[in-house]
């Protein structure tokens, strides 16, 4: 019997089994549960082959969003400015869901009521939007999408649905509280988890409403696909929230920022460092929460190692304040066998663990030590967890009918695994040094000057927003095919300062005189090698006087910025 206090899907029998075979059997587990009526049947089959649905939905897209279009050229000033919006999209709303709950709805009406809905429900935003406050408007519109969610029959859109009233559900908390206006950290952290919180209480609810009444029990099953939406809403907004995961800002150009990201408690005495520690405190907790659950429902986990594990990934929780809510999620979806949420709280998890490479509020030392510490201790456990006779890991790994310890190949297998992964993340970090050194060793030494740039931006936390004075041209220039990066030519002037020419490619013969520089993405923009120089807290003041960036640059133009220089050309000393 599962012990997690949340519902569990019907287990599968073992042994093969065909699609109408197992819908038999869910349909059986359902009607035992109380899910389903007693009388209930499986579905016929509709004969329904996905590239038909898909064609089938494009037509009447196709169809419906002409007749919306002259519809709205017509009435669009009775809509925008009187009555219209609500009762053009209360009428909307209403056909949607009333021709959706018909019984034997041809495929075309059914893919024609999604635009009608998704019209209506803009309509009614906007008419909230336009006489209410931006909070209340957003809590107006999650009711009615709760509402619709509710009365509608299909599961997908009854995720969907879920989906679309988390997200107003916090943005209405959001705009209340003002945390995006003021990047507030505690605010923004409480609102995600939050939304985490009601899942859970949609969970729990679920839970009790199983097998009391078959009323009960079917608003059990409706429930499913909308926590699920619910759910995947929470755990992409704790993602955006944990900012830019690892080395994939340069490789996007930019992302979301967390505002723990580059601030940290000013203000006097304790009571704002005690403000900065509740989202970390509470992480490690919501952390402590998803092992006791693990532990309830798998025995298997119920093992001296797995105290370590979860001191570990405490700590990580603590410097990361979005890890717990996802590690939590994560340990719901998977005792309940939920495992498609599962995979996707794990996808968050990594995201939000990858973000504490960009957390500008600790030292590079710090998130170096916690990273190399918490792996070297994960490492360990995992060894020992190997080694260690008739444990239950190593029965899991070995072949069945296998007994006793690991034998011999396994051991040198799992040798040259760890061997391997250690050679190859050191042969990582090292080219890429040595790259780098070679570059600062040979490259030409130049200067380019920086651009105006806000001041209320120039500063952030401990680093320097950098904005260089590019080719005019360099702004508007569209990446080239196969990736290939624009590249920037110009020459210097007698203090080594560069003047730029104009914007050429990788392969373009240069001019006597001329240099070339490859240009990165950041922003959506073009840059020289980084947007951003760090520097130790407390040092803002000194790098404000910087006027020049001061690079070694190669001759097939990949460049790095090796230090500030301020109107003289002199370095500004780290």
């Amino acid at each position: 019997m599962n012990e997690t206090l949340l519902p569990t899907p019907p287990a599968a029998t073992d042994g093969p089994r065909s699609p109408t075979d197992a819908l038999g059997h869910m349909v059986h587990e359902a009607k035992a549960q109380g899910l389903l009526p007693p009388h209930a049947q499986p579905p016929a089959d509709t004969g329904r082959p996905w590239p038909v649905v898909v064609l089938t939905a494009l037509g009447a897209w196709l169809a419906a969003l002409p007749i919306l279009s002259i519809f709205g050229l017509f009435g669009a000033r009775w809509i925008m400015e009187g009555s219209g919006a609500y009762l053009v999209g209360a009428a909307l709303v209403a056909g949607a869901v009333a021709l959706l709950r018909s019984k034997d709805l041809a495929l075309f009406v059914e893919q024609l009521s999604i635009p009608a809905l998704c019209v209506g429900g803009s309509l009614l935003g906007i008419g909230l939007g336009r006489d209410l406050p931006n909070e209340a408007a957003a809590g107006a519109l999650a009711v009615i999408t709760l509402g619709v969610a509710a009365a509608t029959p299909l599961p997908w859109l009854r995720m969907v649905l879920g989906a679309t009233a988390g997200t107003l559900f916090a943005w209405m908390l959001t705009t209340a509280t003002g945390s995006l206006r003021h990047a507030s950290m505690l605010p923004l952290w409480a609102v995600a988890h939050t939304g985490l919180a009601v899942w859970v209480g949609l969970l729990v609810s679920q839970h009790h409403a199983v097998g009391h009444s078959p009323i009960a029990s079917r608003l059990a099953a409706a429930l499913e696909p909308l926590a699920g939406g619910w759910l995947v809403q929470a755990l992409v907004w704790l993602a955006m929230l944990s900012g830019m995961t690892f080395l994939a800002g340069g490789v996007l150009g930019g992302g979301i920022n967390a505002a723990w990201h580059s601030t940290q408690p000013h203000g006097p005495g304790a009571g704002a460092e005690r403000l900065w520690q509740v989202p970390q405190v509470g992480s490690a907790l919501l952390v402590l929460a998803a092992a006791w659950v693990v532990h309830r429902a798998w025995p298997a986990a119920r093992q001296a190692q797995a105290a370590l594990l979860v001191v570990v990934l405490a700590g990580l929780g603590f410097f990361i304040p979005m890890l717990g809510g996802a590690l939590l999620a994560l340990a719901i979806a998977g005792t309940t066998q939920r495992w498609r949420l599962a995979g996707l709280a794990a996808l968050a998890a990594a995201w939000i663990a990858g973000s504490f490479y960009y957390q500008l509020a600790w030292p590079l030392a710090t998130k170096a030590m916690v990273l190399t510490g918490s792996g070297a201790l994960l490492g360990l456990l995992a060894w020992f967890t190997l080694r260690a006779p008739g444990s239950r890991a190593l029965q899991m790994a070995q072949p069945p009918g296998a007994t006793g310890t690991m034998g011999v190949q396994g051991r040198r297998a799992a040798a040259v695994a760890l061997l391997l992964g250690l050679g190859a993340t050191l042969l990582v970090a090292n080219v890429g040094i040595a790259q780098k050194e070679r570059t600062i060793a040979q490259g030409r030494k130049v200067y380019v000057a920086l651009a105006p740039v806000d001041p209320r931006s120039l500063m952030q936390g401990d680093f320097m927003r950098l904005n260089f004075n590019l080719p005019p041209e360099a702004s508007s220039h569209q990446e080239l095919a196969w990736g290939e990066r624009p590249h920037a030519i110009g020459t210097l002037d007698e203090r080594g300062v560069v003047q730029w020419r104009r914007v050429a490619t990788a392969q373009e013969p240069l001019q006597p005189g001329e240099l070339r520089f490859e240009l990165t993405p950041r922003d959506g923009r073009w840059t020289l090698v980084t947007d951003a120089w760090y520097f130790r807290e407390g040092d803002a003041a000194r790098w404000g006087a910087a006027k020049f960036g001061e690079f070694r640059v190669e001759p097939s133009g990949k460049a790095l910025l090796v230090g500030l220089a301020d109107a003289q050309l002199q370095g500004i000393a780290p």
